[in-house]
């Protein structure tokens, strides 16, 4: 059975907790079984190029007690070899270096690169470490993404001090977070901490959502709070929701120049959403403050929580195990507590081709069901009780047949009411 002759290691995408104490584990790990370890700087981005990249060794005094800190000891990248003379390149400068083991650590765009380098260069044993705050990998069921749980943690921490705040001043805020495509970490955040509401972009067929839907949600959420007495709330949003808006209303988001390329983190979702918010409560007389944040950068760095340090040290060590013991093109991953690499070529069968897919939240399942009902936000029942709605209505100065035309649709994509089964 081969063992490589150095084992190397490297980031790439964007921080998430936890990605030093993989690097320590698998650098442990290779270090007792002999076998020199070699961190490459700058995940993909220098080894596609003429030079030689920046490396650092790994001995285990140098890693030991890495596990605790946040952030990348390796630096990372979101700079990824694309075309095969790339490739070539890259399993070149990985001869010239002597590593015929390669771990790599990222998410979607990482893992694509890491298994086309793997069937592009079989001289190279390459295996994948997912990780990403926002827990959409298709990972095994129930098993949550690395770094998500400590990117939760802080984030509720966030939005505690934040409730505070806006029952102090009366006032909102609208809390944008990172998800690309799914609101694992806004409903993770939001459920946790209490938060008065939170929209994810899974509510809707992506054909349905729009910024009217947007934006008559959270002035709905707004009446109803203050029918109630209280001008607060923090209400949050996931940012893959301006994802999936119109072209044409997405467009309104832009920071920049129309045409220029554009991350969803740069789309101006709270301030454009805010901004709507409050000129739809103007003519119906409602005078409210509303802040908007982002929350993202924050949570993606910080030291990891227990949970996600011992996590990542199981999938560094069973990485680095794999690529000892002869294992190649997988992806890392663990289900009940066992070690279970998903090879590669699976992965491409079930995506098509196209990554690794997106783990969407499952909005049918009675976490997702239970959470709604603790959101403040209208609701079927809020237009069957009559005089409940006539108090509703009157706070929005609006008659209740209007107040009933106008935002009765928002009941429509209410999830059914849960159902327990019996005990047996």
């Amino acid at each position: 059975m081969d063992r490589p002759g150095k084992l190397g290691i490297l980031v790439g995408g964007g921080p998430a907790p936890g990605t030093n104490s993989v690097i320590a584990a698998a650098a442990i790990r290779g270090n007792l079984a002999g076998v020199d370890v070699l961190g490459i700087m700058d995940g993909f981005s220098h080894l596609r190029g003429k030079s030689i990249p920046q490396r650092m060794a790994l001995p285990i005094e140098t890693v030991s007690q890495l596990h605790f800190r946040g952030g990348s000891v390796l630096r990372s990248s979101r700079e990824i070899p694309t075309t095969e003379a790339e490739f070539d390149a890259c399993a070149s400068t990985l001869s010239v270096l002597g590593v015929t083991g390669l771990i790599t650590i990222g998410g979607d765009e990482t893992c694509k690169a890491a298994w086309r380098l793997a069937r592009q260069c079989p001289q190279v044993s390459v295996v994948h470490v997912p990780k990403t705050i926002d827990n959409d990998l298709p990972l095994p069921a129930g098993i949550q993404a690395l770094g998500y749980e400590t990117a939760r943690h802080v984030g509720v921490g966030i939005i505690r001090d934040l409730l505070v705040d806006a029952k102090t001043m009366g006032r909102w805020y609208f809390v944008t977070t990172m998800g690309r495509s799914a609101g694992h970490l806004a409903l993770g955040i939001g459920k946790a901490a209490g938060a008065t509401l939170v929209l994810i972009p899974e509510e809707l067929p992506h054909s349905q959502l729009n910024l009217k839907w947007l934006v008559d949600t959270l002035v709905g959420a707004i009446i109803k709070r203050l029918s109630t007495g209280r001008r607060d709330g923090v209400a949050l949003l996931a940012e893959g929701l301006a994802a999936w808006l119109p072209p044409d209303e997405q467009a309104l988001l832009r920071r920049g120049p129309s045409g220029s390329s554009v991350r969803l983190g740069d789309l101006r979702l709270g301030e454009v959403v805010r901004d709507r918010v409050v000129e739809a409560l103007g003519p119906m007389g409602i005078d409210t403050s509303i802040a908007e944040k982002s929350v993202g950068y924050e949570l993606r760095s910080a030291d990891p929580i227990p949970y996600d340090m011992e996590y990542a040290r199981d999938l560094g060590y069973s990485a680095a195990k794999y690529l000892l013991e002869g294992g190649r093109d997988a992806m890392i991953t663990m289900a009940a507590g066992k070690f279970c690499p998903v090879p590669f070529s699976e992965l491409e069968r079930e995506a098509g081709g196209n990554g690794l897919g997106v783990r969407a939240v499952d909005i049918d399942t009675e976490t997702y069901k239970i959470a709604r009902r603790y959101m403040i936000r209208l609701r079927r029942d809020d237009f069957q009780d009559e005089d409940h709605l006539a108090r509703i209505a009157a706070t929005a100065n609006l008659g209740v047949e209007e107040f009933r035309a106008r935002f009765s649709y928002l009941a429509h994509s209410e999830a059914p009411p849960l159902r327990f089964l019996p005990h047996r």
